[in-house]
C-alpha cells in the first residue's frame, strides 16, 4: 500500500513540474514593421524569458515589445542542434523560450526541423502566426493578388538553388499558369528568374521587386520582365527582396473593368437578396 502511494506521488509530482512549463513558442514576426506583428505574438513576445531570433532577417526594431530582462539570443551563427539544445536547457528551467522567425513561420520557416527535435525530446511547443512578405508588398503596392476574370490564383515559390525543388515545382512549370506569383529567396538567381519570366509572361510583362516590404528602407521597382536582371543589378539588389509578376500588376483603377459578384446588386447571397426582383 505504501509502495503503490508513493508510486502516485511521483506521478503527481512529474505531472506538476510540467504543468509549470509552458510549450515553446515558434512566432512570426511579421516582414519587419514592428506593429505588423499579431497581438498573439506581441503578448509572447512581452512574457518570454528567452527569446531566440535570427539576427540577420528579424529587425531590431521588433524586439521593441520584448521584457528588458529577458534574454535575447541571436541564432545567424548556430546550427539546428544548438538551437533545440538552447531551447531545450530554458525549457527545462521552467523559463517561457520563444523562437522567433521573419515573416510566417510556416513558410520557408524551416521550423519544422525544428519541431521534429522538440518532439522527440517530449518538449511541447506551439505555433503562432504571422504577416508574410508577399502581404506586405501587396498592401505596399496597393493591388490585390486575385482579381475576378483576371487571376484567381496566387503562387509563392522560389528559384531552385542550393535548396533543390522537386522537380514538378520547377519555376518554368508554375510560371507557364500566368497566375500571380510572389518569389521569395532567388534574387541572387535573377538572370535565371528573369529568363523564365520572360518566356512565361512575355518581354512586356510587368513585375516587380520589392525590397525589405514594410521596413523603414522599403524599395519597390517596378520593370518589364525583359529588363528586370538589368534593373534588380543596377538597383544594386542582393538579398531580402521578393519578385512579383502578374497581368494583375497592369490593372489600374482606372482601367479595372471586372469587378466582384460579392457586392454586385444583382448578386444574391445568404446575407443579400437579389435586389432585382
Amino acid at each position: 500500500m505504501k509502495n503503490n502511494k508513493s508510486k502516485t506521488e511521483k506521478k503527481t509530482a512529474v505531472k506538476n513540474e510540467t504543468d509549470n512549463k509552458k510549450p515553446v513558442l515558434f512566432v512570426g514576426a511579421g516582414p519587419g514593421d514592428p506593429e505588423l506583428i499579431t497581438v498573439k505574438g506581441r503578448r509572447a513576445l512581452a512574457a518570454a524569458d528567452m527569446i531566440i531570433y535570427t539576427g540577420s532577417l528579424v529587425p531590431e526594431a521588433v524586439l521593441k515589445w520584448t521584457d528588458p530582462k529577458s534574454i535575447r539570443m541571436n541564432s545567424a551563427s548556430m546550427h539546428l542542434e544548438q538551437i533545440v539544445d538552447k531551447m531545450t536547457a530554458e525549457y527545462s528551467q521552467g523559463r517561457k523560450v520563444v523562437r522567433l522567425h521573419t515573416g510566417d513561420p510556416s513558410l520557408y520557416g524551416a521550423i519544422f526541423e525544428q519541431m521534429a527535435q522538440l518532439r522527440r525530446r517530449s518538449i511541447p511547443y506551439r505555433v503562432i502566426p504571422g504577416v508574410t512578405a508577399a502581404f506586405a508588398a501587396a498592401a505596399a503596392m496597393g493591388i490585390e493578388y486575385t482579381l475576378p476574370e483576371i487571376c484567381q490564383t496566387l503562387i509563392l515559390t522560389r528559384m531552385s538553388g542550393r535548396t533543390p525543388v522537386p522537380e514538378a515545382e520547377q519555376l518554368a512549370l508554375l510560371a507557364a499558369h500566368r497566375a500571380s506569383m510572389a518569389i521569395y529567396l532567388s534574387i541572387g538567381l535573377i538572370d535565371q528568374v528573369a529568363d523564365i519570366l520572360e518566356d512565361a509572361y512575355g518581354p512586356d510583362g510587368t513585375c516587380a521587386v520589392v525590397f525589405r516590404a514594410s521596413q523603414p528602407e522599403e524599395k519597390i521597382i517596378y520593370t518589364k520582365t525583359v529588363s528586370l536582371s538589368h534593373t534588380v543589378k543596377t538597383e544594386n539588389i542582393t538579398h531580402q527582396a521578393l519578385i512579383i509578376v502578374g497581368r494583375v500588376l497592369d490593372i489600374s483603377v482606372e482601367t479595372l473593368r471586372y469587378t466582384s459578384k460579392l457586392y454586385d446588386m444583382n448578386f444574391a447571397h445568404g446575407y443579400r437578396s437579389d435586389q432585382s426582383r
